[in-house]
Formats: C-alpha cells, sequence, structure tokens
C-alpha cells in the first residue's frame, strides 16, 4: 500500500503537524503587524530591510525614536523561536515583545527573519541568520554599511545576541561562528537564551525530523554546543539563560548551562528560574510579574555589561 504523503508524521498542535511529504501543516491564523517608521508618536520606530535578495532573507530593524543629538545605543540581535517551523519578525507576540525591550532598554534591535523549516531543511535557518549577521556587522566597517539606522545609531562594541526557543539555539550558534571568524569594529559583550532548545541523552523527535543527518542528540554540537570543539573561541563575556519551571525544554537548559560553566569557553554564565510557568509565557502573558522581571534582567544586562 502507498504511503500517504499528507500522513502527519509529527503532530505539535496546536501550533503545527509536520506531514510526511515534508511540508508544514501550520495551524492558526497568521497574523502580521507592519513596520511602523511613519507614526510619529511611536515610541519605537521599526523597518524591513532585505539582507539577501535571492534566498528573500531579510531583517526588522527596531530603534528608539529620533532624538537630537543622536546617541549611539546598544545592539541587539534577536532570533524569534518557533521550532524553526512557525513564526515571524512580524508576528505579533514577537515584534511586540522586541519593541518594548527596544523602549525599555534604549537599544537598537535587529530581528532576524529567515527561513522556516521543514520547507527550507536545516540547517537553513542556522545559515539565513549568520548570512544576516555578517549583513549586521559589515555596518561596523570604515564608511559603515548599506543602512543609516545602523550606522548613525548602533554602537558595535556592545553587541548582545539572543532569541527564545530555537531562535536561542541559532543565536548560540551564530555567537560561535562570530567568535571564530571575528569581525573588525564588532564585540559581542553578551547572550541571552530564553527558554532554549537544546538536546539531551534521548532522541530529539522534531528535530531529528528536521535534520534526518543528525542525532538529535547531545552530542550533535548545535544542539549541545559545550561539545563544539570551537566552545572556546565563542563570543561574548556573559551568557544569561532564562528557564521556566513547566518547560518540557527546562532541564535541557539547564543541561547546557552546566555543559558551558565547565567547557573551555572563559565568560560567566548565569541562569533566571520562572516558577509554576511554562514555555515562552512571557511572549502571550507580557504583564505578569514573572514576565516583567525578564524584561527587566534583560534590560539590566543591555545597560550593565
Amino acid at each position: 500500500m502507498a504511503t500517504d504523503p499528507k500522513e502527519i508524521v509529527l503532530d505539535l498542535s496546536p501550533f503545527f503537524r509536520l506531514l510526511r511529504d515534508g511540508t508544514c501543516q501550520r495551524l492558526g491564523p497568521a497574523q502580521f503587524v507592519p513596520p511602523s517608521d511613519d507614526d510619529p508618536n511611536a515610541a519605537v520606530r521599526s523597518m524591513d530591510v532585505t539582507v539577501d535578495a535571492e534566498t528573500g532573507v531579510s531583517v526588522r530593524i527596531f530603534a528608539p525614536r529620533r532624538r537630537d543629538p543622536p546617541q549611539k545605543l546598544p545592539l541587539v540581535v534577536y532570533i524569534h523561536g518557533g521550532a524553526f517551523c512557525v513564526g515571524s519578525v512580524a508576528s505579533p507576540v514577537f515584534h511586540n515583545f522586541i519593541s518594548n525591550l527596544v523602549e525599555k532598554a534604549n537599544v537598537v534591535a535587529v530581528a532576524v527573519e529567515y527561513r522556516l523549516a521543514p520547507e527550507n531543511p536545516l540547517p537553513i535557518p542556522f545559515e539565513d541568520s549568520w548570512t544576516a549577521f555578517q549583513w549586521i556587522a559589515s555596518h561596523a566597517a570604515d564608511g559603515g554599511g548599506p543602512e543609516p539606522w545602523l550606522n548613525d545609531h548602533a554602537d558595535f562594541r556592545r553587541v548582545f545576541v539572543g532569541g527564545e526557543s530555537a531562535g536561542a539555539t541559532i543565536a548560540n550558534d551564530v555567537a560561535i561562528r562570530a567568535g571564530v571568524r571575528g569581525f573588525a569594529g564588532v564585540e559581542i559583550v553578551g547572550l541571552f537564551l530564553v527558554h532554549p532548545f537544546f538536546g539531551g541523552k534521548e532522541e530529539d523527535k522534531l528535530y531529528k525530523s528536521l535534520c534526518p543527518t543528525s542525532s538529535a542528540r547531545d552530542d550533535d554540537p548545535r544542539l549541545f554546543p559545550a561539545v563544539d570543539p570551537r566552545i572556546g573561541q565563542m563570543a561574548g563575556r556573559r551568557v544569561v539563560f532564562f528557564v521556566a519551571e513547566k518547560d518540557f525544554l527546562r532541564e535541557k537548559g539547564k543541561g547546557y548551562y552546566e555543559g558551558l560553566k565547565k567547557s573551555a569557553w572563559a565568560g560567566e554564565a548565569e541562569i533566571m528560574e520562572s516558577e509554576g510557568v511554562g514555555h515562552c509565557f512571557h511572549l502571550f502573558d507580557t504583564t505578569s510579574d514573572k514576565a516583567v522581571a525578564i524584561t527587566h534582567r534583560l534590560v539590566e544586562l543591555f545597560n550593565t555589561c
């Protein structure tokens, strides 16, 4: 009997289902927030920029409303989560969270719009994010880069890289590659990994479905970067981990935290745990005390390192 190409091979309702033919059935209505550079009353302005015309990889840049005289502000490179399969920098949860961070911390943020799996198989989301980071870093060179917002307002000696869930996984990979590669005029000061998607002793069925050549365990350097032979070169002086008590990824995040502290990387790692809440709760319950505490810690990180 022939197999049904639309057979569900992994059901992660209410978010998405992976089908046997290598496509993704994304559930729920698609919602998008446009950039807002033309609203004079907005505390934060934003704009979309295409980084690679061939692949369509783009970024959304967020900056506080113009000030005189212009200031150089810390630069936050943000990579959104969504299990590598869903989400966008234009999704309301991500756009609003980043806008709030930019307003509270007085930073410039660049959020990466990478191509989604499984239609774009892993490691494409990793490669797209690396492409975007190299584009961002090009603005630190003499003469600057193509985007005036970054040339005029970003302090490339105070760069922070991070994200949540799968975005944190990708962000950690970017930090390792940036440390190995090196960029003149660019200093990644810190990383923030919110409810990160890392590997453990057991095979991760989602990751295995998206990347069949991976063991999908903690011997894959992308899923457990402590085993990456380049870990000692990872950029950043500090990594802040955020975990949640009821998050199914909690133990894997804590596992990498412990592994990083024992690795050849010479920076400082710290961890903050939110009690009684689950995965990425802060994106959906934004005004709760525990969500506000995460924002407060990020603001503190961006302004004290």
